[in-house]
C-alpha cells in the first residue's frame, strides 16, 4: 500500500491524480501487469459534489450563491448523492486493486465503514450503520431525528480497481452543510468530531490512525 498525504489540495487536481493512477491500475490488469495500491489522503477547499445517481434538487441554492461563499460544484462519477468537502475533513482515496484483498465491492464499502466506526471509537464516539444509509451515524434512537451523519461514502470501481472513498469530519465548518440536503437525506443531521467532543482533533494524529487501520483492516 502506497501513501500519499496530499495535503489541501482543489478538488479537481485531486480527481484528476485519482484517476491517473486507476487508469494505470486498469491498464496493467487489461495487459496481466501487476497493479499497484494507493492510499491517498486530502482536505479539500470548499466544494459540494453530486454523484452520478444524485439529485440536484439536493443543492439548495443555486451556482452563483455558492461562487459568493467561495464553494465549488463537480458533478462526478461515484455512486452516493450530494455531499459537502471542506477544510478540517479527512478524505480518504483509497485506489485498490480488491482482488489483491480478495473481497467484493461491498466488503470493500464495509471496511470503509469500519475504519471510520474504529475511529470515532478513539475519541470516545460510538457511531454505527444505518440500513440502506452507507456511511457512519451517530443514531438516537428514541429521537430519530437527532440521527446524524459523520462519515460519508462514495466510490467508483471498475475490474475491481477502486477510486473516490470516504469523507471524516473531523473539525470540519458544519455550516457548509445548510447549502444541500447531505447525501439526500431531509431528516437526519450531520455532525464532527470537533462538535461531538468539544474539541480540536488534530489531523496530523487522526492520519496516523487512520493509515494503521487501513494497513490492518486491508491486511
Amino acid at each position: 500500500m502506497e501513501f500519499t498525504d496530499l495535503g489541501l489540495i482543489e478538488y479537481s487536481k485531486a480527481w484528476e491524480f485519482q484517476e491517473k493512477l486507476f487508469n494505470n491500475n486498469i491498464q496493467a490488469k487489461a495487459k496481466g501487469l501487476p497493479t499497484r495500491n494507493h492510499l491517498l489522503f486530502c482536505e479539500h477547499p470548499h466544494v459540494i459534489t453530486i454523484g452520478k445517481n444524485g439529485n440536484s434538487a439536493n443543492l439548495l441554492y443555486p451556482q452563483e450563491f455558492l461562487n459568493s461563499r467561495g464553494v465549488s460544484l463537480f458533478h462526478i462519477d461515484r455512486g452516493g448523492d450530494i455531499t459537502y468537502h471542506g477544510p478540517g475533513q479527512l478524505v480518504a482515496y483509497p485506489i485498490f486493486d480488491l482482488e489483491h484483498f480478495g473481497i467484493g465491492l461491498k466488503q470493500y464499502v464495509h471496511n470503509l465503514e469500519e475504519i471510520m466506526i474504529l475511529l470515532s471509537a478513539l475519541y470516545g464516539i460510538k457511531t454505527s450503520r444505518i440500513e440502506k444509509a452507507t456511511g457512519v451515524w451517530i443514531e438516537d434512537c428514541n429521537k430519530p431525528s437527532l440521527t446524524r451523519k459523520i462519515g460519508a461514502i462514495g466510490v467508483r470501481s471498475s475490474r475491481f480497481i477502486t477510486m473516490h472513498g470516504f469523507a471524516l469530519n473531523v473539525n470540519t465548518d458544519m455550516s457548509y452543510f445548510s447549502l444541500i440536503n447531505p447525501c439526500g437525506f431531509v431528516d437526519k443531521g450531520v455532525t464532527s468530531l470537533q462538535k461531538e467532543t468539544n474539541s480540536i482533533i488534530s489531523m496530523e494524529k487522526i492520519k496516523i490512525q487512520t493509515k494503521a487501520l487501513f494497513e490492518d483492516i486491508f491486511d
